[in-house]
């Protein structure tokens, strides 16, 4: 084999642009940032990620309120259990 013809240096740089290709691909498919020809770093980004992120803050104030309301709601059924019976039977009467 002769290392001193052309082929030889085009091979290095055919090998070189072929293993760039390959690690930025695996990057990009693995949501890494990936760099451009000027040093820079390019996220991958969704176009619906604001959409998201509002629908999910909504949501999870909705279940906030829902979760403080059920604990409302068990901290009656507690003081309820742990009263004397009597005063239990007298609220029941009362509500009916």
């Amino acid at each position: 084999m002769s290392f001193s013809g052309p082929y030889f240096v085009l091979a290095i740089i055919a090998m070189s642009t072929l293993g760039w290709m390959f690690t930025t691909w695996v990057r990009a498919r693995h949501g890494y940032p990936v760099e451009n020809e000027w040093s820079g770093t390019v996220d991958r980004t969704d176009a619906d990620a604001g959409r998201k992120i509002d629908l999910l803050s909504n949501e999870n104030e909705k279940l906030t309120g829902r979760i403080s309301r059920l604990e409302d709601r068990i901290a009656v059924l507690e003081r309820i259990a742990t009263d004397p019976a009597a005063r239990t039977a007298r609220e029941i009467d009362a509500l009916r």
